[in-house]
């Protein structure tokens, strides 16, 4: 797929924001915010008529069906996600529910071919596409609430309209994204917080006991947070543990998008892949590393394959916190960085 010229970009760009206006769904497009939704984020999840699954089930919601929020509930069980839902007909428990809004975003204009730009997804889910010369234009993965991506450049999407081209950093193959779904990161959210302070004089710790993580300029205690460990299920011979390594590691490499799982371009929703994981720091060579979660909301307790979930916001403050100290445009920043102990 060739770029766009900026002539180009103005031509389509014109004519899609056109048609934009004359529909009547789309009045108020750049101020639109539903911060009152939920995307499930599992295969399924249950409504209940009280707020505890002791009761009765009165109706299922899906994978990616979105659900109205009325309200929450604050209760005894379980205590480390005490929190329900109030939607209609009963209550669903958070622990597998992303909270998602919808955020229209304007379409920046083309830049130098060769520079890259990250993105975060503004929407609950985007459908991206694939080109190629046997298939022409096809859906690939979704791309989900809080999710960034890398984008190389403004090209003709599938139907017509400027669409950005995302780079991704495990299948080497670029996909598109309506740019109405993503919101270019400004460059002042991803400057470093304290690179004063020297590499000895912070640390990261996290007790797998309480599932909290703590971070410390010298010896002051500068943020906290709860986390989700790895799980501690038995795997099969020769397969890799879930749980969480315990001991004294470094931060060895950032990556403020990562695509985790096998890289298959057209998985089915319930495969193991998590295009624009966020935020991640990677503190072992196997891959273990603290990374924002757009898949849960059940912090507090063992959730991963072995890395250290964490809220997508709380993430991304331990990513510019960390060394080495991440420089805005780059894919990767490596180093020996900012000490980190586990333990329980």
């Amino acid at each position: 797929m060739a770029s766009l010229s900026r002539r180009d970009f103005l031509k389509l760009g014109g004519l899609s924001l056109g048609s934009l206006a004359f529909t009547p769904s789309m009045g108020n497009l750049f101020n639109f915010d539903d911060s009152n939704l939920v995307r499930v984020a599992t295969n399924s999840v249950s409504v209940y008529s009280k707020p505890t699954d002791q009761s009765l089930i009165v109706s299922t919601w899906f994978r990616d069906e979105l659900v109205h929020v009325y309200g929450e509930v604050v209760v005894d069980e379980p205590k480390h996600n005490p929190v329900w839902y109030r939607v209609w007909g009963g209550f669903m428990h958070r622990a597998r529910l992303q909270r998602v809004k919808t955020l229209f975003n304007e379409t920046i204009p083309p830049f130098e071919e060769g520079s890259r730009r990250l993105v975060e997804v503004t929407v609950p889910y985007t459908q991206a596409y694939r080109y190629s010369k046997a298939f022409n234009w096809r859906p690939n993965l979704r791309l989900y609430f809080g999710s960034v991506h890398w984008i190389e450049n403004v090209e003709a999407g599938p139907f017509g309209e400027p669409w950005y081209r995302v780079y991704d950093d495990l299948t080497g193959f670029p996909y598109h994204v309506n740019p109405l779904h993503v919101r270019p990161i400004p460059l002042e959210e991803q400057t470093p917080i304290s690179p004063d302070i020297s590499f000895d004089n912070k640390r990261i710790e996290v007790n797998l006991t309480t599932q909290v993580l703590i971070a410390f300029e010298y010896d002051k205690q500068v943020f906290k947070t709860t986390i989700a460990s790895g799980l501690a299920t038995p795997r099969k011979p020769k397969e890799l543990s879930t749980k969480t390594p315990i001991g004294d590691f470094n931060i060895q490499e950032k990556m403020p998008a990562k695509h985790m799982g096998d890289g298959n371009l057209f998985a089915d929703t319930d495969d193991y892949e998590l295009p624009g994981v966020p935020w991640t720091c990677f503190f072992t060579s196997a891959g273990h590393a603290f990374h924002g979660t757009y898949w849960h909301e059940n912090f507090g307790t063992p959730m991963s394959h072995g890395c250290v979930n964490m809220r997508t916001e709380d993430a991304k403050w331990l990513f510019r916190w960390a060394l080495p100290p991440h420089q805005p445009g780059r894919t990767f920043n490596r180093g020996y960085g900012t000490p980190v102990r586990i333990y329980y």
